[in-house]
C-alpha cells in the first residue's frame, strides 16, 4: 500500500516535469540513402555538427538566479562564468520521394522518448498529412502500458462475469420445488413418472387438475425474476460503459501495442498515397495526448513536421504542340454543268437566246474567281457539249462538236480581255504551303488551254429527266424505257415517236439535254506533293499531354503510343512499360532529354555502368540534370 501511494504521489510530479519541459515525441526520417540528403537547393543537410554561439545554461532555481560554471582568473582574481561549447545536430526535415505508377510511399520514424513512457499510461498519437487543399488525419498510433492495458482487460472480465449472471434459461424463472409438491399431492401417479421421459399430453394434465399444464407453469413462475432479468439485459450497455471505462480500440489503429519496459520507443510509420497533378509536396506532423486510466493526463505537443517532396517522371514531358498531318491532293478537278441553249440545228452561242444570258454571267463569274484564286492555278478548262436525240447521231456528233468549239472561242475571246488586268492586279498569294516558300507563278489567262469533248446525244440524262418526271406516267415511263433498250440510237429515235409522250418529250424535255459541262483541271499554289502540315492542332497528341500532366500514365501511353515520340517513351516509362520506351528512346537523337531518360531506365534495370555513363553524357549537355539526378531514386543510387 505504502508503495502504491507513493507511485500515485509521483504521477502529478512526472506529468508537471513533462508539461515544463514541453517533452514530445520527434518525428524523424527513417535510415536513407545518401542520395536524400540534400534539400530543394542541393545543400547537404542529413546529418550536420555545428558549434553553438551561446553557452549552455543550467535550470533555474527557485531564487531565479541562473547558475552556471565559473572559473577564478588567474591574473584578476575574478569568478568568469564558463562553460563547455557543445556539439549539437541538425537533422534533415525533408526528403524527396519518388512518385511511380501514379502513387508515392512516404515513409517516417517516430521516436518516443522514455519520460513519456509508463506502465500506467497509454499514448495516442495522431499523425496528420498537410496536403495542398487541407489537412488528413491517418490512422492513430496506441502505444499502452502494461499496467494500463491489465486494467483495460479487468473491465472486460468484469463485463464478462456480469454477462454469465443473465439468465438465458426460462427453467430458472420456475418455482421448481412448488410445482413438484403440487403434482405430489394431487397425481402421485404423474408424480412418480417425473423421472421418466414419457410425454404427458394437455389433456391428460388437464383431466387431472382441472387446468392445462402451461397454466399451472405460469402460476409457478417467479415474474419478479423475469423483470429482474430483463432489466439487467437491457443495461448491458450502461454496465460495459461502467465496467470498461477506455474499451481496447480494434479498428482505424495503425499501431496498438503494449510495452512492458520503460525504453525509449520507436516506430517506422509508412503509407502509399495516390498522387495528383497539385501534390509536389507532403507535410506530416504528429499530435498526441497523454492518458491515464480514462482521464486525459497531458496534451503531447505537436512535433516539427517533415516535408516530402515529390519528383514526378511528369515533369520530365516536353511542353509541345502538334500539328494535324492531312494528304491534300495537290491535284484538283472541279465540275460545273451549265445549260446554254441552242437553236434546234445551229451551233452559234447566241446571248439572247433564252436564259443563256443567266448562265453566260455564271459562267464568267466562276472563271473570273478560279483565275484570281490564290490558293488554286488553272492548268487546263474541258468543254464538253451534248446535244438532244433528235435527228441523225452522226449530225448530232458533228452538231455537239461545233457548240463545244463556239463556247470555247466565246471564253477564249473573253479570258484575253481579262488578261492585262489580272496581270495589273499582282495578287499576294497566300496558300496552304508554308509562309517561308516562294509564291508560285500565276498563270496568264490567255495560256490556259481549252480542249473538247463531244457527247453526241446525252441519254443519259434523258433517263433521269424521264424518271422523275412528275408529268409523265408509269405507262408513258415503261414505254419511253422500252424504247430504250434498242441499241442503235438512231432506232431508238424513231420508236419513239410512236409513243404518244414523245411530242412532250421533245418539246420540254430535249431543251435541257444541250448543255455544255466545264472540268476545270487546277492544282494546289506552291504544293510539291500531297501530303502537308497543317496548322490545325492535333487535340488527340494534347488530351495525351494532360493526362501525362495529371499522373494518369496509363490513359496517357494509350493515347500517345501511335505518334512514338519522346513524351510517349516518358509516359511508358511513368507506366512500368520499360522496354517500349527504351526502344522508342533508342531510335532519337541522344539529346539530354533523351539521354537522362535513357539513365533512368538502365538503373532501373540494373545495367549500372550503362546508367551511368548516359547520366554523364545528360549533364555535360545541360548541367541541370546534375541537381535533377537527386529527385529521382534509380538516378540517385548512381551518384553516390
Amino acid at each position: 500500500m505504502i508503495l502504491a501511494l507513493s507511485a500515485a504521489a509521483c504521477t502529478p510530479s512526472r506529468l508537471t516535469q513533462l508539461a515544463r519541459r514541453a517533452t514530445s515525441a520527434e518525428l524523424m526520417l527513417p535510415e536513407a540513402a545518401a542520395a536524400d540528403r540534400r534539400d530543394p537547393a542541393g545543400i547537404a543537410a542529413e546529418t550536420i555538427a555545428t558549434e553553438r554561439d551561446t553557452i549552455l545554461t543550467q535550470e533555474l532555481d527557485e531564487s531565479g538566479v541562473f547558475v552556471m560554471n565559473a572559473v577564478r582568473d588567474d591574473e584578476s582574481g575574478d569568478m568568469i562564468a564558463s562553460d563547455v561549447i557543445q556539439a549539437a545536430t541538425v537533422t534533415a526535415r525533408f526528403r524527396h520521394v519518388a512518385e511511380r505508377h501514379g502513387k508515392v510511399h512516404i515513409a517516417f520514424r517516430i521516436n518516443v522518448p522514455s519520460d513519456l513512457l509508463d506502465s500506467r499510461w497509454q499514448l495516442r498519437f495522431s499523425p496528420v498529412l498537410q496536403l495542398p487543399d487541407g489537412n488528413v488525419p491517418l490512422e492513430e498510433i496506441y502505444i499502452t502500458g502494461q499496467d494500463y492495458r491489465k486494467a483495460q482487460l479487468r473491465g472486460y472480465q468484469q463485463y464478462e462475469r456480469y454477462l454469465r449472471s443473465l439468465t438465458r434459461d426460462s427453467l430458472y424463472f420456475v418455482l421448481r420445488h412448488q410445482l413438484d409438491r403440487f403434482i405430489s399431492r394431487n397425481i402421485p401417479e404423474l408424480y412418480a413418472m417425473r423421472n421418466d421421459t414419457t410425454y404427458v399430453s394437455d389433456e391428460r394434465f388437464a383431466s387431472a387438475f382441472g387446468i392445462t399444464g402451461e397454466e399451472a407453469l405460469k402460476h409457478y413462475t417467479n415474474e419478479w425474476i423475469i423483470r429482474y432479468n430483463r432489466h439487467r439485459i437491457e443495461n448491458r450497455d450502461k454496465v460495459f460503459a461502467r465496467l470498461v471505462k477506455v474499451p481496447i480500440r480494434s479498428e482505424g489503429l495503425h499501431l496498438d501495442t503494449v510495452i512492458r519496459h520503460t525504453d525509449s520507443f520507436s516506430y517506422d510509420y509508412s503509407l502509399t498515397l495516390d498522387t495528383s497533378p497539385a501534390l509536389r509536396k507532403v507535410g506530416v506532423t504528429l499530435e498526441g495526448a497523454l492518458f491515464e486510466q480514462e482521464k486525459e493526463c497531458y496534451h503531447i505537443p505537436a512535433s516539427e513536421p517533415l516535408t516530402f517532396y515529390i519528383s514526378s517522371l511528369s515533369t520530365l514531358a516536353e511542353e509541345r504542340e502538334r500539328y494535324l498531318t492531312q494528304i491534300i491532293s495537290r491535284q484538283v478537278c472541279l465540275e460545273a454543268t451549265y445549260t446554254l441553249a441552242f437553236e434546234p440545228a445551229r451551233y452559234d452561242l447566241r446571248s439572247e437566246v433564252a436564259g443563256n444570258q443567266v448562265e453566260l454571267i455564271r459562267i464568267s463569274q466562276n472563271l473570273r474567281q478560279l483565275l484570281e484564286s490564290r490558293e488554286l492555278v488553272i492548268d487546263s478548262i474541258l468543254v464538253t457539249a451534248s446535244a438532244s436525240p433528235e435527228g441523225a447521231f452522226t449530225y448530232n456528233s458533228h452538231l455537239s462538236r461545233k457548240r463545244g468549239e463556239s463556247v470555247c472561242r466565246y471564253f477564249e475571246s473573253l479570258m484575253r480581255f481579262w488578261a492585262d488586268s489580272i496581270r495589273r492586279e499582282a495578287p499576294i498569294v497566300i496558300g496552304l504551303a508554308d509562309a517561308d516558300s516562294i509564291p508560285e507563278k500565276s498563270r496568264s489567262a490567255d495560256e490556259i488551254p481549252f480542249s473538247i469533248r463531244t457527247l453526241a446525244e446525252n441519254w443519259t440524262g434523258l433517263d433521269s429527266l424521264v424518271r422523275f418526271d412528275s408529268s409523265l406516267t408509269e405507262v408513258d415511263r415503261a414505254a419511253y424505257f422500252a424504247c430504250r433498250g434498242a441499241d442503235d440510237e438512231d432506232l431508238r429515235e424513231a420508236l419513239m415517236k410512236r409513243n404518244r409522250s414523245y411530242a412532250y418529250i421533245r418539246q420540254e424535255l430535249y431543251p435541257r439535254l444541250r448543255t455544255v459541262r466545264f472540268d476545270f483541271h487546277l492544282h494546289r499554289r506552291g504544293m510539291v506533293q500531297d501530303t502537308i502540315q497543317t496548322t490545325v492542332p492535333d487535340t488527340v497528341y494534347r488530351s495525351g499531354l494532360q493526362a501525362l500532366k495529371e499522373r494518369d500514365y496509363q490513359r496517357a501511353a494509350s493515347i500517345l503510343r501511335p505518334y512514338g515520340d519522346y513524351n510517349t517513351a516518358v509516359a511508358f516509362c511513368a507506366s512500368g512499360k520499360d522496354l517500349s520506351a527504351l526502344e522508342l528512346l533508342g531510335k532519337m537523337e541522344p539529346s539530354a532529354r533523351v539521354n537522362y531518360m535513357l539513365a533512368l531506365i538502365y538503373s532501373r534495370n540494373g545495367n549500372k555502368p550503362k546508367a551511368l555513363d548516359c547520366y554523364r553524357q545528360a549533364c555535360l549537355q545541360d548541367p541541370a540534370y546534375v541537381h535533377r539526378g537527386n529527385l529521382d531514386p534509380e538516378i540517385s543510387t548512381l551518384i553516390y
